[in-house]
């Protein structure tokens, strides 16, 4: 749209203007109101469009502030004259009061029940009545205290707290409350500062950690979490069930458990717990599904029953120091019995007519009559009754101090009392007596208590309800956590001072007539308890099947786990229909399960694990300083967080190490699979911060110094060329890195562009991806470099001197053979590539270059047989022993044999030097087959010299070609083209005619001669500047003479076939080539005789590694050095050609000047 604006330009005589009047006038500019003309102003108008940008698709933590649509709308005004220095990135750079105002007015309301019911309606009658949201006004103890204590109290407060003080002891309960209770403590204090760095979104502890630690971690450890809420809604159904059966209406069993004893009682009462489990299960999440805001609504009821609950016990307490309940309990000497099926705890009773026996006779004798046959034990012993609750005065607290651990199927007996017992004695009537349903330790104990203490998420997952969320959640968590761990430890307390022993350790409540144990203590009823503990566990599982699929369906959509992802999707209102079908059949697996004392150690391990790295995520962040690690909670320590994550790695193994060992293995293996599969995200996390922090502290102790000859490995410098798009024309550059590396080391894939970098970023962004595709596909670990310079030669040595970091840095540099370098069009590519050889040659790199690469293996094929060949002529610190090595590593090498040659010379005692070889090899620990070649000093025939002729000639061509260029070539860069053009409107035959040999062009003919002048122009070029002695072709010259002064040493390596066919000896065709021979035996006496010593030598060379070589997979030989007089570049060429001359694959080595290979340990 368009719209007009005033800016109004102010004068001198404006200066005395009052400030705030200007201010007004400049925010009505941004109202859109046109300020009050004034005759001292000057108006100037323009047309403004304002450009509403939409969202980019990025996450709003990456995000350099937190937009609105007006905000954003806002932010594209700026004022004509005090802005003109931004417009241009005013669609980037929002104006500070526009960023000020947007963060100031952010919601980060989470899509809530209440969102999700306004959704269901039609989305265009909620465009045309749209209803303003409002802000979140929840409070500290609303939105933060009350849910963490209703999370926090739990099943296991009301059904198994006063067994454990029983089982445990005072003490040893004590202990384990205190250990779990720091361990919240703990890890609500990394959380707290982890929700008040910043805006935490729906989503709570996952969100906290995947963004802290990564998606790796985040998706790991968020799925344990949501297991871990899964099962605990089975282990709340289970509770709620157990309340059901055992407490409030024991005839409601579907299998009947009167009469059975032993194993027959347990497994009937499993069976009861998974059918009315699955039924339960069906219909919370049938509840679920219809719709959230019936929990919601039923939360305070819950909360409600859970405060009542807790309250009443505390109230029987204190009754019991005033007046202590009656709740008898009968003991048959020192076991109590259960209550059912008897109503007087007497043998007999005294009545009128004499003594009567009792209900409690006929269960331990066959008959009614006081000469009957009863019990052996029960004859011995007396029955007598104690008080269940003696109260808090009553001094119990001495005797439930220390632990009392029962195997399955031992007697709940009490302490101090005489018991008279046969040594035959055997255990009868066993359904009488109250017995241990499981043999019990102390870390059964800690896995059983943990999930009571969980829950203290419930207050950051709601972050997006609260009014001030970095104010609420520290200390509305960590007072939820102190509240319940005070009514822990003081129950721990007051349990072992109320109530008696045998009572705690009776689980089921069967010697005090089938109460809940904790019920016989509460004021004014039991039924206040098991009520009140029933609603709260059945609100508990609502809770859990309510959270654990909106955590499911978080993870699904930030798309971390692939296979996840189709549980993202739920209702039109954004409920989580796939998320709580998953829910729900995971949960019945716990329900399955059946026993709540199993199903808890299971959950505790989940919930752990998540709180080990909640602490870990904050003490990574606070070691690592991070920048943006300004937590509002300022009341943690990295040494408080470690310490909690220690102690939630001690109780995983401690609860259970087999299922501490499960949890790590099933977190493991989704850390993996997010890493191999999973989408690459980038959260700013703090592994990254290890790792880059891990990398300076490694690449600092790289510095030190150079690795030593055993760390020693290949750290490649890959060159590749791209074409005009950007794809690269040596794939199987990569292929052959990847067979030397096997994603080992370091790897640096570059490439150079000519031009500026302002006008070719594109350009270098586009080959950039290239490389990366390429390397994802040849499967190469490392990294990859895109050099932008004036021209060519430039961009490549920046690649040379640039690339790595500190001690983390190339050692050896692989480049293709220039194909086409004979080509005239194309003298560049050559000068560059000898270049490249002096310039590692000067930096003490290692040169790799592998001639007619496109003949070289992909990663894909296998070689069954054959050979990879050594051509030993110079030493160059064991690269060409450790080359093989690595290349056989690789499945495509790693069945071919490897051969060294070396080369005698007359003086060497061949049988000797193989002798030495083998021993050499050995001490190695390389097998390989040696072989010494010897070749002896022979004529230098007439095809070298005619070899030398042709080369030098050609070589003087393309200097005068060059000299010419170079007089033009500064103005005009085309001149290369007329200069040759010149030379062939001369004579048109004359550059082929020098070029017949080397280049074999087709349809070229040998009979044109030279035109006089030009072979006088290169005679006089090629005379040496020093006399060299004649020779013919009949007279061999020494090799040991004067050198000229632009000879130079020769260091040799392997080597590769290019492209080239086999040269032919000229007039090989026509007899008028052979005639040639004899006509030019003057020009031959003219030769620098290096060149022809050279090209001798080549030859030889050539002819020895063709005969022993030609059917080996891979031959790879020193490759010579460049020549230290640059005027004979191009004959190097011309050497390394012939030098390489009918092999398949070479690979030319050039050694980086230090050992890299070893014979000592």
């Amino acid at each position: 749209m368009s719209q007009r604006f005033t800016v109004t330009a102010f004068s001198k005589s404006d200066s005395g203007r009052n400030v705030s009047d200007i201010q007004g006038e400049v925010n009505q500019l941004f109202e859109g109101d046109e300020p009050t003309p004034s005759s001292s102003n000057k108006e100037v108008s323009f047309n403004t469009e304002v450009v509403v940008v939409q969202g980019d698709g990025n996450p709003k933590e990456s995000s350099p502030f937190l937009n609105s649509s007006d905000a954003t709308e806002k932010s594209q005004q700026y004022d004509g004259k005090h802005m003109a220095l931004f417009e241009e990135e005013m669609e980037t750079s929002p104006m500070v009061s526009t960023m000020i105002s947007s963060l100031a007015n952010y919601s980060s309301l989470p899509q809530g029940s209440k969102e999700h019911e306004e959704e269901a309606d039609n989305e265009e009658e909620d465009k045309k009545k749209k209803k303003p949201v409002k802000a979140p006004q929840l409070g500290t103890l609303m939105g933060v205290y009350l849910p963490c204590i209703q999370n926090i109290f739990g099943v296991i407060l009301f059904l198994r707290m006063t067994w454990m003080v029983g089982i445990g002891g005072v003490i040893g309960s004590f202990i384990i409350v205190f250990m779990c209770c720091s361990t919240t403590m703990l890890t609500a204090i990394s959380m707290s500062a982890i929700a008040t760095n910043g805006v935490v979104p729906a989503g709570g502890s996952y969100y906290m950690i995947s963004r802290s630690l990564g998606p790796e971690f985040g998706g790991a450890v968020g799925i344990c979490f949501y297991l871990g809420t899964t099962f605990a809604g089975a282990m709340y159904i289970l509770g709620s069930i157990e309340l059901l059966l055992v407490y409030i209406l024991p005839q409601a069993a579907i299998f009947k458990m009167e009469g059975l004893e032993g194993a027959e009682a347990e497994a009937a009462m499993l069976n009861n717990m998974r059918v009315y489990g699955t039924i339960v299960l069906s219909f919370m999440a049938t509840v679920v599904f219809v719709g959230v805001k019936y929990v919601n609504k039923l939360a305070l009821l819950f909360l409600a029953c859970v405060i009542l609950s807790i309250l009443a016990v505390y109230a029987g307490v204190i009754k019991t120091a005033i007046e202590p309940p009656d709740f008898p309990v009968c003991l048959l000497g020192n076991r109590p019995l259960i209550s059912k099926g008897f109503d007087v705890c007497a043998k007999t009773l005294e009545s009128g007519n004499g003594t009567v026996t009792t209900k409690l006779w006929n269960v331990f004798c066959d008959s009614p009559f006081l000469n009957a046959t009863c019990d052996e034990y029960f004859v011995n012993n007396n029955v007598s009754f104690i008080q269940g609750i003696p109260g808090v005065m009553s001094g119990i607290l001495k005797e439930n101090l220390f632990g009392n651990y029962l195997e399955k199927g031992d007697l709940v007996a009490k302490k101090g009392i005489a018991t008279v017992e046969g040594p035959d004695d055997t255990l009868t009537n066993s359904n009488r007596y109250v017995l241990a349903d499981i043999t019990s330790f102390f870390t059964l104990l800690v896995g059983i208590y943990f999930p009571s203490v969980t829950g203290i998420m419930a207050g950051s997952n709601r972050s997006g309800d609260l009014r001030d969320a970095q104010k609420s959640i520290p200390i509305g968590t960590i007072m939820a956590i102190t509240t319940t761990s005070i009514v822990y430890m003081s129950a721990v307390v007051l349990f072992g001072a109320c109530i008696e022993g045998v009572v705690l350790r009776d689980k089921f409540g069967e010697g005090v007539n089938g109460n809940l144990v904790i019920g016989t203590l509460a004021w004014p009823s039991p039924w206040v308890i098991v009520i009140g503990s029933f609603f709260s566990t059945c609100g508990a599982g609502l809770q859990s099947l309510t959270g654990a699929p909106r955590l499911m369906q978080a993870i699904s959509r930030d798309g971390v786990v692939p296979i996840l992802r189709v549980f993202g999707h739920g209702k039109a209102n954004g409920e989580p229909t796939w998320a709580l079908l998953l829910t729900a059949g995971i949960c019945e697996i716990g329900i399955l399960i059946a026993s709540l004392d199993a199903v808890a150690p299971i959950l505790s391990m989940f919930f752990l694990m998540c709180y080990m790295f909640v602490n870990l995520a904050c003490a990574l962040q606070t070691l690592l300083r991070t920048p943006n690690w300004r937590p509002r909670f300022k009341f943690y320590h990295w040494a408080l967080s470690f310490l909690g994550m220690s102690l939630c790695l001690s109780l995983m193994f401690i609860c259970s190490w087999f299922y501490a060992i499960v949890a790590m293995v099933i977190a493991g293996s989704i850390y993996k699979y997010i890493e191999f599969r999973g989408a690459e995200k980038e959260w700013g996390d703090g592994i990254r911060g290890i790792s880059l922090s891990a990398a300076r502290y490694a690449l600092m102790r790289l510095e030190e110094g150079p690795p030593h000859t055993k760390n020693w490995r290949p750290q490649l410098l890959v060159l590749v060329s791209t074409d005009v798009e950007q794809n690269v024309e040596q794939p199987r550059l990569l292929s052959l890195t990847n067979q030397l590396k096997a994603g080992k080391g370091l790897t640096i894939v570059g490439t150079a562009l000519a031009g500026t970098y302002l006008e070719n970023h594109p350009q270098a962004q586009r080959a950039e991806q290239s490389l990366r595709k390429l390397m994802e596909t040849e499967k190469v670990k490392g990294f990859c470099q895109v050099t932008i310079s004036s021209n060519m030669r430039d961009a490549t040595s920046h690649l040379l001197q640039a690339s790595g970091l500190g001690g983390l840095m190339h050692n050896t540099v692989l480049v293709s053979w220039p194909r086409n370098w004979k080509q005239a069009d194309d003298l560049q590519t050559w000068r560059d590539f000898i270049e490249l050889v002096r310039e590692t040659t000067a930096a003490h790199l290692a040169l790799l270059v592998p001639k007619n690469i496109a003949a070289f293996p992909s990663n894909g094929e296998r070689f069954s047989e054959g050979h990879i060949d050594v051509w030993w002529i110079v030493h160059d610190g064991g690269m060409l022993m450790l080359l093989p090595f690595l290349l056989r590593q690789h499945k495509v090498w790693r069945k071919c044999k490897m051969r060294i040659f070396t080369v005698a010379q007359m003086d060497d005692n061949s049988i000797q030097m193989k002798k030495d070889l083998s021993t050499f090899l050995y001490h190695l620990r390389i097998d390989a087959e040696v072989e010494v070649v010897e070749m002896h000093d022979s004529d230098i025939s007439a095809y070298t010299y005619e070899k030398t002729l042709v080369m030098e000639q050609r070589s003087q061509i393309l200097k005068q070609i060059n000299l010419t260029k170079t007089e033009r070539e500064r103005e005009i860069q085309s001149i290369t083209d007329s200069s040759r053009g010149s030379i062939r409107r001369k004579n048109p035959a004359v550059v082929t005619t020098q070029l017949i040999v080397t280049e074999e062009q087709p349809g070229v003919s040998s009979k044109v001669e030279k035109p006089e002048e030009e072979v006088q122009l290169i005679h006089d070029s090629t005379s040496p500047t020093s006399p060299a002695t004649p020779a013919t072709p009949l007279t061999p010259a020494s090799e040991g003479g004067a050198q000229t002064p632009g000879s130079a040493q020769v260091q040799m390596t392997w080597t590769e076939k290019a492209d080239g066919e086999p040269a032919k000896p000229p007039g090989a065709s026509t007899p008028e080539g052979i005639k040639d021979i004899f006509n030019m035996k003057p020009e031959w006496e003219n030769l620098n005789q290096s060149n022809v010593r050279r090209m001798h030598t080549a030859l030889r060379l050539n002819g020895v590694i063709v005969k022993k070589s030609s059917e080996a997979k891979l031959v790879l030989l020193n490759m010579p050095g460049p020549p230290n007089n640059r005027s004979g570049d191009e004959n190097y060429m011309e050497f390394l050609e012939v030098l390489t001359e009918g092999l398949n694959r070479v690979l030319l080595v050039r050694g980086g000047g230090r050992e890299v290979i070893t014979i000592y340990s």
